[in-house]
């Protein structure tokens, strides 16, 4: 029942939202972004917050202090399709994702993540995927944060697998400070049971930034299993205490 209930009120809300949609896609149009990204912000937050509560998710968070000002290219690891509203509810605004190409077949989905300032990256095509980090880094240019889970797909688990590059060169051709993030129990509330949601308790925390500016080659290339190694060590410092 709890996840019935979910998927009508996922899919309800967005079409009780339609005319704030148009409305921001207007504003968009205008030049008047500003206007439409707080509007964004503030459906969206509520939207993915109750999302959390329906599905029973308690959250408890830590580390925002860690956030600088100005944007980053937050990095996580990616455990569940629950990541997503996670970010949306908790995260400092104006924040995108970097998103898979296949969000943007569902129906109003796409309109709604390219307002938020979402990329899509179509895997496997080099040339599109080029493009998709190039318009992130535009995005960073103008003051957006990106949210980024260089896995590139769910763990569906505890493990945290390889990270791919993307994320890194897009903080690093950008000079932005990359803000490692680790999420615990997301799977939980869905992957680790098949299709139906249950509560579970979710852990995030945010550490301390990792500065891109002024590396060497040597050590850009190196940020992806430096950033990794840094989330690993806090999942296992969670699971020894």
């Amino acid at each position: 029942m709890r996840t019935i209930i979910w998927f009508l009120y996922f899919w309800c809300y967005l079409v009780a939202v339609l005319p704030l949609m148009h409305q921001c896609k207007k504003l968009t149009a205008q030049g008047r972004v500003a206007e439409s990204d707080a509007k964004m912000r503030k459906a969206v937050r509520n939207w993915a917050r109750r999302l959390l509560k329906l599905a029973g998710v308690k959250v408890e968070i830590s580390g925002l202090e860690n956030i600088p000002q100005g944007p980053v290219v937050y990095v996580g690891n990616h455990q569940g399709n629950f990541d997503v509203p996670l970010m949306l509810a908790y995260l400092r605004e104006p924040c995108g994702l970097l998103a898979k190409e296949e969000l943007a077949k569902v129906p109003m989905i796409k309109t709604w993540m390219k307002l938020l300032h979402c990329v899509f990256v179509e895997r496997g095509n080099p040339t599109q995927s080029v493009a998709a980090l190039k318009e992130a880094a535009g995005l960073l240019r103008q003051g957006y944060s990106m949210v980024i889970f260089p896995e590139g797909t769910r763990s569906r688990g505890d493990q945290v697998g390889p990270f791919k590059t993307g994320a890194f060169r897009v903080a690093s051709m950008t000079g932005t400070p990359i803000v490692p993030l680790c999420i615990d129990g997301s799977y939980r509330v869905m992957e680790a049971h098949g299709f139906w949601i249950h509560p579970a308790k979710v852990r995030i925390k945010l550490l301390p930034p990792v500065q891109t500016k002024g590396l060497s080659r040597e050590e850009i290339h190196a940020l992806d299993e430096r950033v990794r190694q840094i989330i690993v060590d806090e999942k296992s410092a969670w699971a020894e205490g």
